[in-house]
């Protein structure tokens, strides 16, 4: 019997390569983003190059209750997911104040009450059967704050302590979990964010295989290219002060300098 992947944000970036991905592994596919367009794209490509089933399901996870909203049309229609990946998520960057209350708010719900709600409503079935996985989309600034990026880097500290608490949970329980901590990467994330990515951009492929490979491993964390991991160190060794200093010093730069 063939397995079954949910993916959140799938209409592009990250969440499409995965669903290449797993489409590739033989397995069904639910995508879901707020573009149907995009999404139905994606439906025909894989189904024409792959004999797996892909449903689409358009829904907002930046809306509130919008993950119980998901998981009863799944229960609904009688799917089970075996494999949750959480990518869905957006992050915006300027000074706290100036910027418009209902995005960071609407980041929030994405980024972190979305990946918690849906995670609790798949885990028990999951925990039932005592097997499933669960791949959540972190990032690099998740290992420090990030001055001008505050509710973006807040919400993928949450997503990788979130992750790695569940993955001590459920280890004995047959449950794969682990956070993917990606760098800057090619995607349209820096077309809401801005110019804040460090580094040259991996493509968004290289960031799948990284997250598979490691998730099929159960490996608490994955940091995505050694340099990104790199930088991640140094909040191990610099004071929180220092840390937080130089990151805010390179926001700034970046997003004043012009």
């Amino acid at each position: 019997m063939k397995k079954t992947v949910l993916i959140t944000g799938a209409s592009s970036g990250i969440g499409k390569a995965f669903a290449f991905e797993y489409a590739g592994k033989g397995m069904d596919l639910v995508l879901t983003a707020r573009s149907k367009d995009k999404l139905m794209e994606i439906k025909k490509e894989i189904e024409e190059k792959f004999t797996v089933g892909v449903k689409v399901i358009t829904k907002d996870l930046s809306k509130e209750n919008s993950a119980l909203e998901l998981y009863k049309e799944l229960s609904q229609s009688e799917i089970n997911i075996d494999v949750l990946i959480n990518n869905a998520g957006f992050g915006t960057s300027g000074e706290f104040h100036t910027m418009e209350f209902s995005s960071q708010h609407s980041q929030i719900i994405l980024n972190t009450l979305s990946v918690a709600d849906l995670t609790y409503y798949i885990i028990k079935k999951m925990a039932e059967k005592r097997e499933g996985t669960i791949i959540n989309i972190a990032s690099t600034v998740a290992f420090q704050p990030v001055p001008y990026m505050a509710v973006y880097g807040a919400t993928k500290a949450f997503v990788l302590s979130f992750s790695e608490a569940l993955h001590q949970e459920y280890k004995d329980y047959g449950i794969k979990i682990t956070a993917v901590c990606p760098g800057a990467t090619k995607t349209s994330f820096f077309d809401k964010a801005g110019p804040v990515g460090m580094g040259k951009p991996r493509k968004a492929e290289q960031v799948v295989k990284t997250a598979v490979k490691n998730s099929e491993k159960n490996k608490l964390y994955v940091v995505d290219g050694f340099g990104n991991y790199m930088v991640t160190l140094l909040a191990r060794f610099l004071t929180r002060q220092k840390t937080v200093s130089i990151s805010g010093n390179i926001l700034r730069k970046a997003l004043y300098s012009g």
